[in-house]
């Protein structure tokens, strides 16, 4: 049984230290912003892709975007510019840099399609 102190256990570097985190920024284009169907759609689309995206605006806390509860919470208007970001949790995971981008593209992609929404 491990008897040691978890105060004194350090992790390791991460391998992406230094390197930028995958981000993508986005306007809100449904005309009620991130609320109730189109934040619907937008967590389904989050949680589709099985990463741990976050979603911000300019003077707030970072959203799990995999929380409906929490991107309604957070108050995205139509015309907000929002930060989509992954973990660099996700990336030592195995996940490639390439396919974390490339899903925050698509995930760009829903939010400023307004028809999608």
């Amino acid at each position: 049984m491990w008897s040691g102190n978890f105060a004194t256990r350090r992790r390791g570097p991460s391998f992406t230290e230094g390197v930028p985190l995958p981000t993508e920024k986005a306007v809100v284009a449904a005309p009620a912003g991130l609320h109730a169907r189109s934040a619907a759609v937008f967590v389904r689309a989050v949680t589709d892709t099985g990463l741990p995206v976050t979603i911000s605006k300019a003077g707030a806390d970072k959203a799990d975007a995999r929380s409906l509860l929490q991107v309604m919470t957070a108050d995205f208007p139509q015309g907000c510019e929002v930060e989509l970001s992954i973990s660099d949790s996700a990336l030592e995971g195995g996940l490639g840099r390439e396919q974390a981008e490339n899903a925050l593209r698509e995930l760009r992609g829903l939010l400023e399609s307004q028809g999608a929404i």
